[in-house]
């Protein structure tokens, strides 16, 4: 399929700023972050939206700027700062310069993400899709430390699929307003960048954690009712502040074969109390 046209050679004023209302979709997860109670046992005002769902916001006006090329080869990175909370009003702004978009999200009139986004010529030189690593039983998961999750160690996630029905119900619980996910049955990318989350989750045992911050390359699209999955490597496990972090350099493959995506996912796995 080629790429949509770009509806114009610039991010005009109508396109720079995107609003939606939050939603925490991760309430009954088992990160218990996304939990009011456990939350504000950590010093937050309640359950956070979870970074993959703030992400989803922000990939609007890459959207409407490059249209499915972003998709197919663009790049993008998020760092979340402050949380976002259920309910709340979400403004996503965008300025461009040197076909570049820098991209921060404000709620309650707080910056709480920044990111960028851009659209490269070609997906670069692929990597060779490694071979899935074991993955344990949940009730035989290790505790994550510093020992689980050394850098170096390899890890893959459960294969998934998102059906029609799943795909349509994501993206109005996000509230995005551009029909070419559900037109074309592409993979939202915040459900690929979801994937760095479940290849963590599928190998250790996790108390409340946060994902912080990733950044991005597409590879080439996602369709509804392929097989995708995650391989990652630990590159690295620190402390910081109190918390210990994880970053995880990962790929998101299509029906075991093809390359969608390069990601550098980094988490707090452990926090500290408040």
């Amino acid at each position: 399929m080629s790429a949509a046209p770009s509806p114009s050679p610039e991010l005009n004023k109508a396109m720079s700023e995107y609003r939606v209302h939050s939603r925490n979709l991760s309430h009954a997860s088992e990160n218990k972050i996304h939990d009011d109670d456990v939350a504000r046992r950590f010093g937050f005002s309640g359950g956070l939206v979870a970074g993959v769902e703030v992400y989803a916001y922000m990939t609007h006006l890459p959207l409407t700027r490059w249209g499915i090329a972003w998709l197919e080869r663009g790049t993008a990175e998020c760092r979340f700062l402050k949380p976002v909370y259920d309910g709340k009003l979400v403004t996503v702004r965008a300025t461009e310069n040197a076909s570049r978009l820098a991209i921060s999200l404000e709620s309650d009139e707080e910056p709480c993400a920044t990111g960028a986004a851009s659209l490269a010529s070609d997906p670069g030189v692929l990597p060779v899709v490694p071979i899935a690593a074991a993955i344990p039983e949940p009730d035989d998961r290790p505790e994550a430390n510093e020992v689980t999750l050394a850098s170096g160690r390899q890890l893959s996630s459960r294969p998934l699929c998102l059906t029609p029905d799943q795909l349509e119900q994501y993206v109005a619980d996000i509230g995005e307003s551009d029909p070419v996910y559900t037109r074309e049955h592409i993979v939202h990318p915040a459900f690929v960048l979801r994937l760095g989350n479940l290849v963590l989750k599928d190998n250790v045992k996790l108390g409340p954690w946060v994902h912080v911050g990733s950044s991005l390359r597409h590879c080439g699209l996602a369709h509804v009712g392929e097989s995708l999955a995650a391989h990652a490597e630990v590159a690295a496990n620190y402390e910081r502040g109190g918390h210990r972090f994880v970053d995880l350099d990962v790929l998101i493959v299509a029906e075991e074969i093809r390359l969608v995506a390069r990601l550098r996912h980094t988490a707090i796995y452990r926090l500290r109390q408040a």
